[in-house]
């Protein structure tokens, strides 16, 4: 591929990423992490965080810190808060690319980065923006400056591997030593170079990984350490420093962290089969091929081989998959290592011209993949949310016209891996301008507090009253802490409550004056069902939410 058809491709996918800054925060953890980087923003509190003015203690800061930054720059709404994650999202596919030129072609690692860059685990988190988008930049970043160092022994790759580390610790904690470790580790075992496992060098990453981590530390001890009588998360006596340290990761295996949602061990790659499109198919026959490999080589790795992707990739889904507590977006941080494994089976398969009769098993499977993504926006449009406007179908009769043109054309090489990659483009960029933007309006907490912020309503006469729904969103959107009442009589004249079905008998059966300002449905827009998907079906998944002025 020409160089300036390359630097277009990744640049249609960038402009993909900051359509989806259009699209609202997602609750219940984006809607959550957007409330408090605003807070922290508006406080100016960067070493103790708050939420809703009270004590947080669960996900480390870099992320509020990044935001509130970004949001000082562009302002406290979307671009404010996804900014910095879309950002880094660019840098992980940049060192995606820098990573696997190590040790592969240039095709190997263009390919790669073009598959991570691409597939839909990615696209979702540059949209719905948590904390696994920064630590998959830090973490591959790391790799990639440890990996240099590892082949030229420059101590500065070293220094600023061990510094990428400790950053990604300071935005979700010690999977970001992990991951590492567990890469280098295997790749160091199975070559059989036992003098790389333990180097005086290490002591210089342990330092720097050590200063990195000083103003959060030093945030978690004045905040909870030195305050023992803190009530934080029902518990006192609790100390930051472990909470971090040791509860908040380790705890889901040993059970000291109370979230556990029973997960099994196969969750996590289950999720990856929808995560990885459109590449899913290259991706589960390259781990399997590279299992049987190494099991074949008796687990020995030769001289001019890698297995820090492969080694990676397994333990770090190992350590994932035994906690006690899983969610699909934790297995992204190895999301660069599944996307080097991918591109090795679709260079071998399509280049290399090997494995034919895999091929021929795959390639057909594949061109149904992207009927697939051809039809999806179709069927989303005539019984999901349909529309009276031409205007949402341009972009998929557009995508369709491309990957027409590109199958037709005899200058297009490769036309599975170029029809797959248009046709992934176009679906998100009909997502983020159509889909979630339709969905989000069953989000009821960024509308009511869109409404909040245009009313100029004061926080201090508006209330939760009873609701049954999450509502994380109304505090970012209404750019203010919206409290909760727990009794109609704190109900005062001009007073706004936020309520759901109980909550607006409660209020009839009172007696008090009162009128309905605001009513629509509420659903929790991340757990879809088919029946809600279903426009026929759809409001009796929903719930009612009310915005009641009191008379």
């Amino acid at each position: 591929m020409e160089r300036k058809n390359i630097l277009l491709l990744f640049a249609l996918i960038c402009a993909v990423y900051f359509i989806g800054v259009g699209v609202d925060t997602m609750d219940v953890d984006a809607s959550q992490y957007a409330g408090i980087s605003r807070e922290m923003k508006a406080s100016g509190s960067y070493l103790q965080v708050y939420e809703q003015g009270k004590e947080y203690l669960d996900k480390p800061p870099f992320l509020f810190w990044a935001s509130a930054v970004s949001m000082k720059i562009f302002g406290e709404n979307n671009l404010g808060y996804k900014f910095p994650s879309i950002l880094f999202a660019i840098f992980a596919v940049f060192g995606t690319f820098r990573f696997a030129k190590l040790f592969y072609d240039k095709t190997v690692a263009l390919l790669s980065a073009a598959v991570l860059a691409t597939c839909q685990a990615i696209f979702l988190i540059t949209s719905d923006i948590r904390t696994d988008t920064i630590l998959m930049s830090w973490v591959i970043i790391a790799m990639w400056q440890l990996a240099e160092w590892y082949k030229s022994k420059k101590i500065l790759h070293f220094i600023l591997g061990a510094a990428a580390i400790g950053a990604g610790m300071v935005t979700k904690g010690p999977i970001a030593l992990f991951v590492p470790i567990f890469a280098f580790g295997s790749h160091f075992v199975l070559k059989r170079e036992w003098k790389q496992i333990f180097q005086p060098i290490y002591l210089l990453g342990i330092l720097v990984i050590a200063i990195v981590l000083i103003p959060m530390s030093i945030g978690l001890y004045q905040q909870f350490d030195l305050h023992p009588e803190k009530t934080v998360n029902g518990l006192k006596n609790v100390s930051g420093l472990k909470f971090f340290y040791w509860t908040q990761s380790f705890g889901r295996i040993t059970g000291e962290n109370v979230w556990n949602n029973n997960a099994p061990f196969s969750f996590l790659f289950e999720n990856l089969l929808w995560g990885m499109l459109p590449w899913t198919l290259f991706f589960v026959a390259g781990l399997v091929y590279e299992i049987i490999r190494i099991i074949r080589n008796r687990l020995f790795v030769g001289r001019n081989e890698e297995f820090l992707t492969t080694g990676g990739f397994i333990l770090s889904y190992c350590s994932l998959g035994i906690s006690k507590y899983q969610l699909p977006h934790y297995i992204y941080v190895v999301l660069p290592f599944i996307a080097i494994i991918t591109t090795k089976m679709m260079y071998r398969l399509f280049w290399e011209k090997k494995l034919p009769l895999l091929r021929n098993i795959l390639t057909p499977i594949q061109w149904i993949v992207c009927t697939a993504l051809v039809v999806a926006p179709a069927m989303i449009l005539l019984y999901s949310f349909p529309s009276t406007s031409v205007w949402p179908w341009v972009i998929p009769v557009i995508s369709l016209i491309v990957a027409i043109f590109l199958l037709m054309s005899k200058q297009v090489n490769k036309k599975l891996i170029t029809v797959s990659l248009a046709l992934i483009v176009g679906l998100n960029i009909f997502l983020s301008s159509w889909f979630y933007p339709q969905l989000l309006q069953y989000q009821s907490g960024n509308v009511v507090g869109r409404y909040i912020f245009d009313q100029k309503i004061p926080a201090d006469k508006f209330f939760f009253y009873k609701f049954t729904g999450s509502g994380k969103a109304i505090h970012f959107y209404a750019k203010n802490i919206i409290s909760k009442i727990d009794s109609i009589d704190q109900a005062t004249t001009g007073t706004y409550l936020y309520t759901s079905d109980e909550g607006l008998k409660e209020i009839q059966q009172s007696g008090k004056l009162h009128v309905i300002e605001k009513e629509g449905l509420d659903y929790h827009v991340t757990s879809l069902s088919g029946k809600f998907l279903n426009k026929n079906t759809r409001d009796e998944q929903c719930k009612k939410y009310y915005v009641v002025k009191m008379l």
